[in-house]
């Protein structure tokens, strides 16, 4: 896999496709790679050029040091399109991953063509700010939580009850959690779970004029569909959809609705290439 060299830091990618790039950003602990099973096919068929990146602290990327911020994800992703692209982009984030995109669309709104925020918010709530904390307390307590239990709650956390109904759907969830554990001892998800909205973003994000589309699922228990209609009427002119019978995981819950949606939105404007 490439990869950009950034001060100390190595930030890896990968791409698809030929095409208009879109550049994907994952979100919290994930890889890029987690984009690769349905967002880069449906991208790659409909003729853009998909490029996908581990964050610093997780993957190939980093390393991430203790009092890892927003600003230093938002610096990687633009030196990532000036020196891999050379170009503006399509962005596409979900969860952290989309706060990523949010404030590189403030600051660096000349990178950006269309953003797609996926799970997200404006400014935090009680909850938001106590299960942030509480992650951290987990991870910092060297507690060892036994795959089969962390399974069942990353699926009671992350994906909607139409999914835990299905017997089948959500066996293959728990054997895909079993299998790709958390890793608590990896100071780079550590510094990573610092990287939270913490403070009311509304005010900076009034100023985007970059053409977004905000997206929530009706299920999120982490980013509630209340927050992405807010985000949605901050951002002048956003578009907003929701999806149903989706959690926080909701573009690998029901990836064809979400890539429907976007396509959409990428289409608006009349640049969308052919295959």
């Amino acid at each position: 896999m490439p990869a950009v060299e950034i001060g100390d830091v190595r930030v890896h990618y990968d791409q698809t496709g030929r095409g208009e790039p879109v550049l994907l950003i994952p979100g919290t602990g994930a890889r890029g790679r987690t984009w690769s099973l349905h967002q880069v096919p449906a991208l790659v068929e409909a003729g853009y050029r998909a490029l996908t990146l581990d964050n610093r602290g997780v993957g190939l990327s980093g390393p991430a040091k203790p009092g890892l911020t927003v600003d230093d994800l938002v610096t990687d992703v633009a030196t990532v399109i000036e020196t891999v692209l050379g170009q503006p982009c399509r962005l596409i984030g979900s969860s952290m991953g989309a706060h990523i995109v949010q404030e590189l669309i403030v600051t660096r709104p000349e990178l950006c063509r269309q953003a797609v925020l996926m799970a997200s918010r404006a400014r935090p709530d009680a909850f938001s700010l106590a299960f942030a904390a509480a992650e951290r307390t987990l991870y910092d307590s060297g507690a060892r939580v036994p795959a089969d239990y962390d399974a069942v709650t990353r699926a009671l956390q992350n994906l909607s009850p139409s999914t835990l109904r299905d017997n089948n759907a959500v066996q293959d969830w728990l054997d895909v959690f079993e299998m790709s554990p958390v890793e608590r001892a990896d100071p780079g998800q550590r510094a990573q779970l610092d990287v939270v909205i913490d403070t009311d973003r509304r005010a900076a994000y009034r100023s985007i004029r970059v053409p977004a589309l905000v997206i929530s699922f009706v299920d999120d228990l982490v980013a509630p569909p209340c927050c992405g209609r807010e985000l949605a009427a901050t951002i002048p002119s956003a578009r907003y959809v929701e999806i149903r019978d989706a959690g926080h995981y909701g573009y690998l819950e029901k990836p064809e609705a979400v890539n429907a949606a976007l396509l959409d939105f990428f289409a608006v404007d009349g640049s969308r290439v052919s295959p």
